[in-house]
């Protein structure tokens, strides 16, 4: 089974900021590239923190309403400081959540979920920047073709991982739902939830049922 790497699927062209980016310039890099973030990196071009709109939009929060009409909002310390903050490295994000380029598609979707980042600086062993993944990057192995996911479930997984015959269970694959149909022999039933899993885990892949048949009761 293959699974696409964030290696292939990241953006290689990186927008960055140095430490001592002022606010300006870095509003100016956001907007003229059309992101919505960028990693903050050293004299060697390690990632060193992340700065984002969200992190930028708490200046303009923290001003006073010109008409009067809305009171001041109530900031934690943290929140103010940055509102105040001047540069990148005052308004960054640090230390940066980062991916590695190897990592597959499932392990980068789990970590932009479990620590809310809708993307990745890719970074190699000394935190070097090689990359930028986010989430329209990950979700983009769902546009895989489907007879591409049924041959990957027919010939690497059913017959070669879990050897059936190609005429013991097929795959019908529509906008990446799988059927599994067919029959096998009773002493496979427990193979069954297996399958299930596998296919699961097969890019591109959005549902899985089965409705596999049993050829006769077990042999005693």
């Amino acid at each position: 089974m293959e699974h696409r790497t964030v290696d292939e699927l990241m953006t290689r062209k990186v927008v960055r900021v140095r430490a001592d980016t002022p606010f300006k310039g870095i509003v100016r890099e956001l907007v003229e590239n059309d992101v919505t973030a960028v990693p903050v990196v050293d004299g060697d071009d390690r990632v060193v923190g992340v700065v984002s709109e969200a992190d930028l939009i708490r200046k303009p929060a923290g001003l006073p309403d010109p008409f009067g009409l809305l009171p001041l909002p109530h900031l934690r310390p943290r929140e103010r400081a940055k509102a105040e903050s001047t540069r990148a490295d005052e308004l960054m994000t640090a230390p940066p959540v980062c991916a590695r380029p190897g990592w597959n598609v499932v392990e980068a979707a789990r970590v932009m979920t479990t620590r809310h980042v809708k993307r990745l600086p890719v970074v190699d062993e000394t935190f070097r920047l090689l990359g930028i993944i986010s989430r329209s990057d990950v979700l983009r192995v769902y546009l895989r073709d489907d007879a591409a996911i049924r041959s990957e479930i027919e010939r690497d997984l059913l017959q070669r991982t879990m050897g059936l015959a190609p005429s013991a269970v097929n795959a019908v694959v529509s906008e990446g739902q799988v059927l599994l149909t067919g029959t096998v022999e009773p002493e496979s039933r427990s193979a069954i939830p297996v399958i299930e899993r596998l296919c699961r885990s097969v890019d591109g892949v959005v549902s899985v049922h089965q409705r596999i048949s049993y050829a006769g009761p077990p042999r005693s």
